[in-house]
């Protein structure tokens, strides 16, 4: 129960509410008009998500060789038929007036010796049009648009809170379909405060920490597209998770992944044996999409009981590696890894979320007022497989979409209704906090066991099974007991884990990153897997 000296639980009243601090957040902030109140909520620092850690760099056409037609002919090929060419005509034609909006205001992306900016390759795209910053690209567009936001004077930046749920109109029990704010959590006093919002947006990325391995953050638990999922939004093609191909395998190394760009620049997978392997899989070889590569790399360490396998790019000059990829060889080297001289241990691990909440060309969902960005969202770009470097160029352009949406309504859309604060007067602290432990590793067991780079229809139904109970049992804990970070992620991710499942069960064929021993061919129709919240419970078979 609260106690009487507990301090009084807190309430903000903002125009627009941003849910993430990422880049697909942070584009939004800063392309809003300056007399919008804005507050963008993060759960760590504010460049502390997903963005951050972005090695490789972002896809645009900013090459006289290219085209857009190119560019989009790339994305469809990689997304395996499911790409809504609509929505990828959409982002590359916005492509490089996104990449000239990070470059005013800031970003230092590499440069030739002749000063033209240098375009790398990775796999899938036919040309070089890959834009970055050495090896560490989503620091640069991190750090860039945190400081931009930081001095503006409209927009809040407010750290250490996590989001609990939207509020919507349903749940205040007034008319409409409208979403009005969020309950956040905070951190400091884990006390729940209460946001109210003309406007919000969801920019919480993705949930691969649904899995036991992968490149993602720690916050990376499928928080907006829960909340989204709960407040009544359409979810689509969850099933497709991409599985980057080349995590460092290292103990301590947690999750540090080993950029396509190596590849593109020449790196070679191989065996234990050194010797070479992509060839039989595909002519493209190291090339080919990542989900080709990540299977092959899967098929080869299961045939051959290894736990790794190796990627190899010391043939090249140690000079062109160190100016290259400082980032990834200063790693490296402490653990004793020497890129210039020896090659990379690596494994598969989980690291994008395909699917996500269903929106259009201005970040719309199916509640008004409220937006998805970034990685939460499905906008129909990435279809069954996302191209590398794709997400990022997303993130900026539908960030930007977004904005401008809000600036054309705002008028239009009163102040949000009152709402009540947080009640936590039924419950108490849990004494039982090893219940959230141990769900957690359970379920990110069960996920990257049975719902994996490799599925069959008895592993998915087995997972259902357990998540099935996992969700009764953390439904009953987050009843009782006073919220907390952990539960909160614990929750969500039981809930996407669940979407995951319902959608890989439903998908009887082998499409792109959903590949399933039961189905291993294609069928004529192609269609995305949509998952609608009244009746989602009946689909997996």
């Amino acid at each position: 129960m609260a106690c009487d000296n507990d301090p009084m639980p807190q309430s903000f009243e903002y125009d627009v509410l941003i849910i993430g601090s990422g880049a697909a957040g942070l584009t939004v902030a800063l392309n809003l008009p300056e007399h919008l109140k804005v507050c963008v909520v993060s759960k760590a620092q504010i460049s502390s998500g997903a963005t951050l850690w972005a090695q490789g760099g972002i896809a645009a056409v900013l090459d006289d060789q290219d085209s857009t037609e190119n560019h989009i002919t790339d994305t469809l090929n990689a997304g395996a038929g499911l790409c809504h060419e609509d929505a990828v005509r959409f982002t590359v034609e916005h492509g490089k007036e996104s990449i000239d909006w990070l470059i005013d205001s800031g970003v230092d992306f590499t440069r030739d010796r002749d000063e033209h900016y240098h375009l790398t390759r990775e796999g899938g795209h036919s040309h070089r049009r890959i834009i970055h910053a050495a090896d560490a690209t989503g620091h640069a567009v991190s750090t860039t648009l945190t400081s931009q936001a930081e001095a503006r004077p409209n927009i809040e930046l407010m750290s250490g809170r996590v989001a609990v749920d939207l509020i919507t109109n349903r749940k205040l029990s007034l008319p409409g379909n409208r979403c009005v704010g969020a309950y956040i959590l905070n951190l400091e006093d884990n006390h729940v405060e209460l946001f109210r919002a003309r406007f919000t947006v969801i920019a919480t990325g993705g949930a691969s920490k649904a899995y036991r391995y992968t490149t993602n953050p720690d916050g990376a638990s499928g928080d907006g597209i829960a909340m989204a999922w709960r407040a009544g939004c359409r979810v689509a093609n969850m099933e497709f998770n991409q599985f980057h191909p080349t995590c460092l395998y290292h103990p301590h190394a947690k999750s540090f992944l080993i950029t396509e760009a190596v590849r593109g620049e020449g790196g070679l997978l191989k065996l234990p044996d050194g010797s070479r392997f992509m060839d039989r899989f595909d002519e493209r070889g190291e090339l080919a999409p990542r989900d080709i590569v990540a299977r092959a790399i899967d098929h080869e360490m299961k045939r051959l009981g290894a736990d790794h396998l190796y990627l190899d790019i010391s043939h090249k000059p140690a000079d062109f590696i160190k100016h290259h990829f400082p980032t990834i060889y200063e790693k490296c080297l402490g653990f004793g890894i020497d890129i210039t001289r020896e090659p990379i241990p690596v494994v598969p691990a989980a690291h994008y979320t395909c699917g996500g909440v269903m929106s259009d060309e201005r970040a719309r969902t199916d509640v008004n007022q409220l937006y998805v960005v970034g990685e939460a969202a499905f906008t129909g770009l990435h279809g069954a497989n996302r191209m590398a470097s794709n997400s990022l160029l997303e993130c900026l352009v539908y960030g930007r979409a977004a904005a401008a949406d809000i600036a054309r309504r705002e008028a239009d859309i009163p102040p949000p209704p009152e709402a009540p604060d947080w009640d936590e007067s039924q419950v108490r602290d849990s004494d039982e906090d090893v219940v959230i432990s141990h769900n957690w590793d359970e379920l990110r067991h069960f996920m990257w066991d049975y719902v994996g780079i490799v599925r069959t229809t008895k592993r998915l139904q087995r997972a259902k099974h357990r998540v099935d109970l996992l969700s009764a049992e953390i439904g009953e804990f987050y009843s009782n007991y006073r919220v907390t970070n952990d539960l909160l992620e614990l929750r969500n991710l039981v809930t996407v884990s669940d979407l995951i499942i319902c959608s890989a069960l439903q998908r009887r064929e082998s499409r792109g990153l959903h590949y399933t021993l039961d189905y291993p061919g294609l069928l004529n129709e192609v269609r995305d897997t949509v998952l609608v919240p009244t009746t989602y419970r009946t689909l997996a078979p």
